[in-house]
């Protein structure tokens, strides 16, 4: 670690607290402002496998769909050479459906409709309201984690960076107006593990050094934490990042909401465990006082 970023470590913690501050109000603007674009996993939708020419691409088949059924089709491929499945809205009241052996015929000498299935909007609602509760249970689940193992002074920074990466996933997707599916509320949930994971370890090195370096300010344990926990952060999501951007870019349409969101959360929760995680905890007025064993008054 360069001795620049050693001397100046408690600058970069404030500025990029006041960054994340800044993003999070953004991205609260964004979702009320836009809301979610919720995608045929919540809303409903058809569903239609066809069997088409092994020689057509994905991306012939999206070029040609889209405009018949809009643009939030989603193509993925099947099982089988030359099989798609197809998802895209239920057409508006008095819409026709489609007819996809006539739309794919251009571009396919034959054409079959192996199957066709409609998710309803009673469907859209459960998956709401399960992944709603699965969501409300991770953060129980984590805050009473975070209260038992750490005193709520340093628990309250390693909650609020992660409460920090899901708004910013949350408002990214909210300003972009990509499909919000099940794969991206999965990955929601698996940052929510990630981040904590990088907050725990900074926080636990802070309690070590509260207790080894009594008579050092709250600031200085903070910086020395961050320094000696630098390169595990690091390299820990320098390689994660790495297979997330080959997810991304190997993984097609079908994982791109997935990638982008663990891509953006792993970002956020790298920064926000070193800025957010620490910071928060000065302001609070932490002090090694608050880790050391409650003295017992023996007199009678």
């Amino acid at each position: 670690m360069s001795a620049f970023f050693k001397q100046r470590i408690r600058e970069i913690r404030s500025i990029t607290s006041i960054i994340s501050l800044v993003l999070m109000i953004i991205s609260l603007g964004a979702l009320a402002t836009n809301g979610l674009n919720m995608g045929l996993d919540f809303t409903g939708g058809m569903v239609t496998e066809v069997k088409v020419d092994n020689s057509i691409s994905h991306e012939k088949m999206v070029e040609t769909l889209q405009p018949a059924l809009g643009q939030f089709t989603n193509v993925t491929h099947a099982d089988q050479a030359g099989r798609w499945m197809v998802r895209y809205p239920i057409p508006a009241e008095g819409e026709q459906t489609a007819d996809l052996v006539k739309v794919l015929s251009p571009i396919s000498n034959q054409v079959e409709v192996i199957s066709n299935s409609m998710v309803g909007s009673q469907v859209g609602q459960d998956l709401i309201d399960q992944g709603g509760l699965a969501l409300m249970i991770s953060m129980l689940s984590i805050l009473g984690y975070l209260c038992f193992r750490f005193e709520w002074r340093l628990a309250s920074g390693s909650l609020l960076a992660l409460l920090h990466d899901v708004v910013l996933v949350l408002g990214f997707f909210a300003a972009s107006q990509m499909e919000f599916n099940l794969t991206v509320f999965a990955a929601i949930l698996a940052i929510l593990g990630y981040s904590l994971n990088d907050s725990i370890i900074i926080a636990d090195r802070i309690r070590e050094l509260l207790l080894a370096k009594q008579e050092l300010p709250i600031e200085k344990i903070n910086d020395d934490a961050v320094i000696a926990t630098f390169s595990r952060t690091m390299v820990t999501s320098g390689t994660t990042l790495l297979t997330v951007s080959a997810l991304w870019i190997m993984g097609g349409a079908a994982l791109q909401g997935f990638s982008i969101a663990m891509f953006i959360g792993i970002l956020s929760g790298t920064w926000s465990s070193i800025s957010i995680g620490t910071v928060l905890p000065e302001w609070l007025k932490l002090e090694p006082k608050h880790y050391l064993p409650v003295e017992i008054d023996s007199a009678p």
